[in-house]
């Protein structure tokens, strides 16, 4: 079980929900990656947004995160505005991503006592050293990031995402190009952590196997706008599916499916286009 710092902000009563958005639009001259969505994610809670390529799920955590300006609308995290008090709630979160490097020249070491001072973390040694039990870094603590093999990378950047031991965990395709194994490692991690920690988990992925596994509620998006947001069991439920995957299939080719009742196994129908 992962060693969890207590935060001071556990008891605060009617607190605002981790994030809230509202009307978020993101666009690049004429390209529109993220048109007008709005949502809230409760606290303790694991959600899911998720697309194909291009349906603006990055774009949306990186506005989330405070990476980018949204053109028009509104976020915010743990009541604050994100366009204008990011600085008020950046201890309170972190983020997974395999598509962002630690500095490759310093040592795993190096790199997570770095990102602890930088979190106000107390005892960043302590807290390095129990990440670095709990996630079977011992072993290569003292080598260069650059040196490490994909799995390795991994372990480390999850590391630095919980260094502060995060209300709120961004995860952005957390398990992109890792094995099976190394995969559901991870997960069972972040399950962990979740568990533990009462934190609050938005994952964005197109990997429909691991959001069936990590998410309770499921948030689609294509081509930057909500067409559905439900439980799985919900929205496999809804159209008539035993997988999220052809859930996903059915609403971006714009067809509804339902399985009739009155005989074993069911008899798919296909009727109109599913309306958003």
């Amino acid at each position: 079980m992962l060693d969890i710092p207590a935060s001071p902000h556990n008891d605060i009563g009617a607190a605002p929900p981790p994030i809230t958005v509202k009307d978020l639009v993101k666009s690049y001259g004429p390209v529109t990656a993220v048109a007008g969505i709005g949502f809230t994610i409760a606290s303790g809670s694991r959600t899911a947004l998720l697309g194909g390529n291009g349906a603006g799920k990055t774009t949306t955590i990186a506005m989330l995160l405070g990476l980018i300006l949204p053109t028009s609308g509104k976020i915010s995290i743990f009541g604050e505005d994100m366009t204008r008090h990011r600085y008020r709630v950046l201890h309170r979160m972190n983020f997974v991503s395999p598509y962002v490097n630690l500095p490759m020249r310093l040592t795993v070491r190096q790199n997570l006592e770095t990102f602890a001072s930088l979190y106000g973390v107390a005892r960043p040694s302590e807290r390095v050293a129990d990440l670095a039990h709990e996630l079977r870094l011992d072993e290569f603590l003292d080598r260069p990031a650059g040196s490490l093999s994909a799995g390795q990378k991994t372990r480390v950047a999850l590391a630095k995402a919980l260094i502060n031991a995060p209300e709120l965990l961004l995860l952005d395709e957390p398990t992109a190009s890792l094995d099976p194994d190394t995969a559901d490692w991870v997960r069972a991690k972040l399950r962990d952590y979740q568990a533990a920690r009462g934190a609050t988990l938005l994952l964005a992925s197109h990997n429909m196997f691991e959001v069936e596994r990590m998410a309770e509620r499921v948030i689609m998006l294509e081509k930057g706008r909500i067409v559905e947001d439900g439980a799985p069991a919900e929205l496999l439920s809804r159209y008539g599916r035993e997988n999220l995957e052809d859930v996903f299939l059915d609403i971006v080719r714009g067809r509804q499916h339902a399985m009739t009742r009155d005989e074993p196994g069911g008899k798919e129908l296909q009727g109109a286009g599913h309306a958003p």
